[in-house]
């Protein structure tokens, strides 16, 4: 393999469950992989992949040539992240660009309206804030910073606790005469695909087998769900509680509470943009915490 960029694409096609999501991920044209694949394997007189109905299956030479190839990949990564380490110290710290990751309610709702003070200090510093909804590879550079509801699992990053987000149960003013019969509730939450998570392993619990009254799989689309009186959904308080068309039930949400972690890769905890990053968030998160835990919304919730 003479490039990077063959590298590149044998390694997205190889852990890919198709030809398209490896182009998504490369962000091209699924024709781009499979003529740039099969440029390659005439340069190396080797087949890589068996072309199969379901898709492409690396072949015995293959996943041979994937373990090397993921050994220059980590290579090649160590030194773009080392790098862009240093490439802030050189420009005197706070200058380049910051890509901060964070789940899309938490993004859109939360961080996003509090990044001025940020933009105000570090005018040098361009912010991204990406609200996907699965993890970004920090070891990938697809982001910097990372926000997340759980504890890390992977031990090469640096992770800080940044808190807890409560959540409650929440529903329209206009739906309050009908949660006292636990027969006559209706539910709104996430679909199959999120049923794993913990405020939707509770409410699930709360219906009792009922089905939901309605379903999707974004934070965004339940508030405003519950907004209109589909029904009780379960709510971060820092996007319920000051809502004045929702109302918080007296049901217990406490196992539902996540925890908020701060997540950094080791080999760019230094770099200064990304350090004033971290203080900044550490600095918001505290700030805020009375807000995003449960005592302060509750209480303000129950005197609406």
């Amino acid at each position: 393999m003479r490039d990077w960029d063959d590298i590149r694409y044998f390694l997205e096609l190889g852990r890919s469950p198709s030809l398209s999501a490896a182009a998504r991920r490369l962000k091209v044209d699924h024709t781009t992989v499979a003529r740039r694949i099969a440029t390659l394997e005439r340069r190396l007189g080797l087949k890589l992949f068996d072309r199969l109905a379901r898709g492409y299956a690396l072949t015995e030479e293959g996943l041979r040539l994937l373990t090397a190839a993921e050994r220059v990949e980590q290579e090649a990564l160590a030194l773009g992240r080392q790098a862009g380490g240093a490439a802030g110290d050189a420009a005197g710290g706070l200058a380049g660009s910051l890509r901060i990751a964070a789940p899309p309610v938490v993004a859109a709702a939360f961080i996003a309206p509090r990044l001025l003070g940020f933009r105000q200090r570090h005018p040098g510093i361009s912010l991204e804030l990406a609200g996907g909804k699965e993890a970004a590879d920090l070891g990938r550079r697809e982001a910097d910073l990372a926000v997340r509801l759980s504890k890390p699992a992977d031990g090469r990053l640096v992770a800080r606790r940044l808190g807890t987000l409560g959540f409650g149960f929440y529903a329209a003013r206009s739906y309050r005469a009908a949660w006292r019969s636990s027969a006559a509730r209706d539910y709104v939450g996430y679909d199959d695909s999120l049923e794993a998570v913990p405020q939707q392993r509770l409410l699930l619990k709360l219906a009792g087998g009922r089905p939901l009254a309605f379903a999707a799989n974004d934070l965004a689309s339940l508030h405003q769900a519950a907004r209109t009186g589909l029904g009780i959904a379960a709510l971060p308080h820092f996007l319920a509680a000051q809502d004045p068309l929702l109302r918080l039930l007296p049901l217990d949400a406490a196992a539902a509470d996540r925890e908020i972690w701060l997540l950094v890769h080791p080999d760019l905890r230094r770099a200064p943009r990304v350090r004033a990053g971290m203080d900044f968030l550490i600095a918001l998160f505290e700030n805020e915490r009375a807000l995003l835990a449960a005592g302060t919304a509750r209480k303000a919730a129950r005197r609406r």
